[in-house]
């Protein structure tokens, strides 16, 4: 079935109530947080194809995302960049679209148009856009997930209160599909997990980990999701190697007792109108430099990828 630029596979499945969650690489994926989520989301749910862009050359630069050439049982074979979308049977009254999207590099108005048409067609509930950015907090902290729910903060275990921060600046053309989407009176989620700036790692399992652990509560799913031996793995690799430079240390300290501060303030408003004020420590370069080579380090980390508890 064709709609829009998208081809969805015969024979197309009815799906109870579905709420989407998608990832957008690579603006807000940092550490790969939103594709690990979906990832093994999908596992958890055996998801089936459903669909992807006809004709992706038409949206996306293969000289910025890269096709990748593999070998199949000695036959050469390639995959071609593409926004894709699979579905999994959920354990309550919804099933889900679990929604693959690149930053499109041309186009964009008729690539976003036609995301909304697959999703209307559906006739979703939700649409829930999932992912990573980085802020000055500490590894050795729990850490933040900001979420909202039609522009207003999320009440969910384990989603952080206030720092509402009003953001100005570059933003990505994707930020029009939630518009659509609320414009539709369908339900627009965020759910943004902060990771460590000095530790950017290619897959930051602990982020990943996080973001399940919230995804967990909100739709009552296997707590186990939220739990990752390689995750817990690669931060104790970065706390050893901190444990070398008593410089580091120090900032680390300065971090923890920021985030401490925030949480306390948190607390102490909980049900309150304000919020507590952004506050932002900066790095100064040498360190910088220096925190993201312990990432650089840690990416080597050899489990596969299915080690996650």
């Amino acid at each position: 079935m064709q709609i829009g630029s998208f081809q969805l596979d015969e024979p197309v499945p009815e799906l109870r109530n579905p709420h989407v969650i998608a990832s957008l690489r690579p603006w807000v994926d940092a550490g790969s947080v939103g594709t690990l989520s979906l990832g093994r989301l999908e596992r958890h749910m055996n998801a089936r194809d459903l669909g992807s862009l006809e004709s992706p050359g038409r949206y996306f630069d293969f000289t910025r995302y890269r096709p990748v050439m593999y070998n199949v049982e000695g036959q050469r074979q390639m995959t071609v960049p593409n926004t894709i979308l699979r579905y999994g049977v959920g354990p309550a009254s919804h099933d889900f679209i679990f929604l693959h999207m690149l930053e499109p590099h041309s186009f964009a108005e008729e690539y976003i148009e036609s995301i909304v048409e697959v999703l209307k067609h559906f006739n979703i509930a939700r649409y829930c856009r999932v992912g990573g950015m980085y802020d000055a907090v500490p590894h050795t902290r729990p850490l933040l997930v900001m979420g909202n729910l039609n522009g207003e903060p999320l009440t969910v275990d384990g989603v952080s209160r206030g720092r509402n921060r009003a953001y100005q600046g570059p933003t990505s053309i994707m930020n029009i599909v939630g518009e659509k989407i609320t414009a539709s009176d369908i339900e627009n989620m965020t759910l943004m997990v902060r990771l460590p700036q000095y530790v950017q790692l290619d897959e930051d399992r602990t982020g990943a980990a996080r973001l399940l652990e919230v995804l967990s509560s909100v739709y009552d799913l296997p707590d186990e999701l939220g739990t990752s031996r390689r995750g817990v793995r690669q931060y104790e690799r970065v706390s050893a190697e901190i444990e070398r430079n008593p410089g580091v240390q120090t900032l680390v300290s300065k971090l923890e007792a920021d985030y401490d501060a925030r949480m306390e303030n948190a607390a102490q408003e909980q049900g309150a109108q304000e919020e507590t004020p952004e506050t932002s420590l900066t790095l100064p370069p040498l360190v910088e430099e220096f925190l993201r080579g312990l990432g650089s380090e840690s990416r080597g980390d050899g489990d596969s990828q299915d080690s996650e508890r």
